[in-house]
């Protein structure tokens, strides 16, 4: 996490959306932090597990748009680099009652496959996005319920080069093969494919005018996590998330860019 990254953003829309949302994360002690904690609770977020590290400063990020909407993030991730096991150990009993758990890469792997541990031995659903994008073991895909990756970080996992719906649906159906029981590899402005072993289904996004791609996936990622928790079918839960994230890229800002659930409507 960082207060202004990819768990942050994802935490944030889910709430929005209607999500009952704890918030598992480690940022410093300075006004980042503090201006996070201040907009988590603003949200309804549950910030009891949100640990304040006095040796290292909260995460950044600086983002960089372009004419079409496009960025480029450059991170420096802070605290983020040490949440750790004994942090998780605080959250578990949170884990435990909770029934989705949804984690990026923002933190070190070895807490992101503590985490899934936990969280797989008691039947939790786990969602994993892949981001920022780095080699997965078979070992971590086999606890997920679902990953989400984009072209890029699906390549990079997978090894096979994502350029069109064919070549995506391969990818997918490596990772699928690889343990994983739901993959969506988010497509931008083409929309989300989604496999589940049998067949993929292309699930087209809406057609906006983007301004700002920033938080699409992140919005996705908490829409995603919200309709499942609701009992929507994955059709209409990756429907759900395409609306969602459709409706942040018609604004500036990351966190400011996600809807609330009024507007989905």
């Amino acid at each position: 996490m960082n207060p202004g990254g990819k768990g942050a953003n994802q935490a944030v829309a889910a709430a929005r959306l209607g999500g009952k949302v704890s918030f598992i994360a480690k940022t410093g002690d300075d006004v980042f932090g503090k201006q996070a904690r201040q907009l988590f609770e603003s949200e309804n977020i549950n910030t009891d597990y949100l640990v304040t590290d006095p040796g290292h400063p909260s995460g950044v990020a600086l983002i960089t748009v372009d004419a079409k909407g496009e960025n480029c993030i450059v991170v420096a991730p802070g605290s983020n680099s040490f949440l750790m096991k004994t942090d998780i150990d605080l959250a578990r009993e949170e884990i435990l009652r909770s029934e989705i758990v949804l984690m990026q890469l923002e933190i070190p792997l070895e807490t992101v496959i503590y985490v899934a541990n936990i969280a797989f031995t008691t039947g939790k659903k786990v969602i994993l996005n892949p981001a920022p994008a780095l080699q997965i073991t078979d070992e971590l895909l086999s606890k997920l319920y679902m990953i989400t990756p984009n072209e890029t970080e699906a390549e990079l996992i997978s090894g096979i080069h994502v350029k069109d719906i064919d070549s995506a649906t391969l990818a997918a159906r490596n990772l699928y093969d690889r343990g994983v029981k739901v993959v969506i590899i988010t497509l931008g402005s083409k929309g989300a494919l989604l496999f589940t072993g049998k067949e993929a289904k292309l699930i087209p996004s809406l057609k906006v005018d983007a301004v700002d791609t920033t938080a699409a996936g992140d919005v996705f990622n908490g829409a995603i996590a919200v309709a499942i928790s609701e009992g929507l079918d994955l059709e209409k839960a990756v429907e759900f998330a395409c609306k969602a994230a459709a409706i942040s890229v018609t604004r500036m800002g990351a966190q400011a860019s996600a809807p609330y659930r009024k507007e989905i409507k």
